[in-house]
């Protein structure tokens, strides 16, 4: 299958208008699935898992094969798939979904380990659209597992992050300090977007 095939996967994002999202990109290891479970605790809302890393866990399993070119649109479609259907639960609760990663950090991550990315996933990426994105800071210990790779590269990957931020044009603030921080400084910003 031709990678670039735009066709051949959704990559659509469908988000209603009354949903406020969050998204949270960064190194590995740096916080970003203990302050979306700590934010979806705080708000009451979904939040959505990081699809890459059960596609991956899968593929570890039952195969001892790690990530590939070709597994990033279908990761891609995972986790597209995974955000739409929160976002439809995010509508009848609080409004709020925090998205644990987004398109924009498997685009980031194919470039870097890859030297490029599919063209669809690409075009995704830079098209999906969320109100608040999170930068986390390494500003805690690398934990190892069978997916993570990078503990000494997370300052340099975190620096990537942001320059593709800014190259894109895509507002961001950077996050760090201690859970409780964490926590605090992202509803003050919530709550600033609605005085």
């Amino acid at each position: 299958m031709n990678g670039n095939d735009v066709t051949a996967f959704n990559l659509t994002q469908h988000t209603p208008k009354s949903v406020m999202t969050v998204a949270i990109l960064g190194a590995e290891s740096t916080g970003k699935t203990t302050l979306c479970r700590d934010l979806a605790a705080h708000f009451g809302c979904p939040w959505v898992p990081e699809y890459m890393r059960t596609y991956l866990q899968e593929k570890w399993d039952n195969e001892q094969k790690t990530c590939t070119w070709e597994d990033l649109l279908p990761i891609a479609e995972g986790q597209t798939a995974l955000e739409n259907k929160l976002a439809l639960q995010a509508q009848q609760t609080s409004g709020y979904l925090i998205c644990d990663t987004s398109l924009f950090e498997l685009m980031v991550y194919a470039d870097w380990y890859y030297g490029n990315c599919p063209d669809a996933l690409t075009n995704a990426a830079l098209a999906h659209h969320y109100d608040l994105v999170l930068l986390t800071e390494v500003d805690i210990p690398w934990v190892a597992d069978d997916l993570r790779d990078s503990p000494h590269e997370r300052e340099d990957i975190s620096a990537r992050f942001a320059a593709e931020l800014t190259r894109h044009h895509k507002s961001f603030l950077r996050i760090g300090g201690d859970r409780e921080e964490r926590v605090q400084q992202v509803v003050q910003w919530l709550e600033a977007f609605h005085s």
